[in-house]
């Protein structure tokens, strides 16, 4: 199969994708609905409010009896409770926010703009018509599509479902993703370090917490030497209980970079064998069944970066949202020297100045795809085309909106 372009490489992966997975979803109570995605239209089956109501402590009235400068108090409705009668000519209800308005009453003067002399007020400042009282259907009607599938339930989605009484929705599966990490040099947390020439690994934890903000159900796999039968092995459990695996290291050149071997020897259909792409360019994808296995590079900002273009796609696809990455338009403040001739993801400082977003590589360090502490603080990623040459201050470039993911 051979090297092929970024673009090319998204294009088979978004074209191997099962419509099958939008189709698979479950109900969960609110409470546990928030990060979740929605499976079904939420539509509206009542007018909110259903009757006029007060939207603050005052007096109800004909708007028309206003000019009379006094009127006498007809009684009291507090919140929660209701009283069948109609306002009578020259008169007003005390009423309390969020009690109904009585019928035949048409606007609200607030307790501040009057003053009680016995059982009257005395209208001191005037308002105008319909004044603090909330029509019917104010926040929704009935029929109306107040949520649409595919929305992401935050916390004003969550209210809304519950004034609609919705105690349980609708929402897509989470995949289930599991992270495994290869290399003889690798250590894990807390683990003692014996030799100069072993590293702290953190590319499971890095790629499980990415995996945790898209939405996804992640099983760190432990750490695996370069041993090529551990690591088929782990690989097949991982796939028996995971809808995504995801491996880092193994899938470059060298001799102990068993992965590749081992995806070469299960039965599975290869997407791609590696993207004319920097950082990431021995990214390996291949389809088994309806699972995938992404064998990313080892370097943790390769792993990310490669993570983030073709792994979170995927996730967002089997959640039921659109899987392209959500994209912006930035403004260069200084100059980017382009390093290969291929598709580059470089990552800048994100700022927004007078609603324009401009990016900046202040504080950033220039190496290898090693370097994680590049992606600290407000950072965008950005695509650079392959065919792109050096970037002048002040070029437009396309970033990926990490918010947005």
């Amino acid at each position: 199969m051979g090297f092929v372009s970024f673009e090319e490489s998204i294009e088979k992966l978004l074209g191997s994708m099962d419509a099958s997975y939008s189709h698979s979803h479950e109900k969960v109570f609110l409470d546990d609905a928030v990060g979740r995605v929605l499976a079904e239209d939420i539509v509206a089956d009542h007018n909110s409010p259903a009757y006029p109501t007060s939207a603050m402590d005052g007096y109800a009235f004909k708007f028309d009896d206003q000019s009379l400068e006094r009127l006498k108090i007809q009684g009291v409705i507090p919140a929660g409770e209701y009283k069948d009668e109609e306002i009578v000519g020259g008169m007003c209800i005390k009423t309390f926010t969020g009690s109904l308005v009585c019928c035949g009453a048409d606007t609200l003067i607030p307790i501040e703009n009057v003053e009680v002399d016995g059982d009257e007020i005395i209208i001191k400042e005037e308002v105008p018509f319909g004044c603090s009282v909330r029509p019917v259907g104010e926040n929704y009607k009935a029929g109306e599509v107040l949520i649409a599938k595919g929305a992401k339930l935050d916390f004003a989605e969550i209210g809304v479902l519950a004034s609609l009484n919705v105690s349980q929705v609708a929402v897509y599966r989470k995949p289930k993703v599991a992270v495994l990490s290869t290399g003889s040099e690798i250590l894990d947390v807390g683990e003692k370090q014996t030799n100069p020439s072993q590293i702290r690994s953190s590319n499971q934890f890095t790629l499980a917490a990415l995996t945790k903000k898209v939405g996804a159900d992640v099983h760190r796999s432990p750490l695996e030497k370069d041993d090529k039968e551990t690591i088929e092995r782990s690989i097949k459990d991982a796939l028996s209980h995971s809808d995504i695996v995801v491996t880092t290291g193994g899938v470059s050149v060298g001799d102990y970079d068993f992965v590749k071997d081992i995806l070469a020897g299960l039965d599975a259909e290869y997407i791609t064998e590696g993207v004319t792409l920097k950082p990431g360019q021995h990214i390996k994808i291949v389809k088994v069944g309806k699972k995938y296995i992404f064998a990313l590079p080892g370097f943790p900002y390769s792993s990310t970066v490669t993570f983030i273009l073709y792994v979170i796609p995927m996730i967002r696809y089997m959640m039921g949202m659109e899987p392209k990455l959500p994209m912006k338009k930035a403004k260069l403040k200084s100059a980017y020297k382009k390093k290969s001739n291929k598709t580059e993801v470089a990552v800048g400082n994100l700022h927004f100045v007078e609603n324009e977003y401009l990016i900046d590589f202040k504080g950033k360090r220039a190496g290898s795809s090693a370097i994680l502490t590049n992606m600290l603080g407000t950072v965008a990623l950005i695509m650079i085309d392959k065919e792109s040459g050096d970037l002048v201050a002040g070029s437009m470039v396309d970033f990926i909106d990490m918010d947005a993911l």
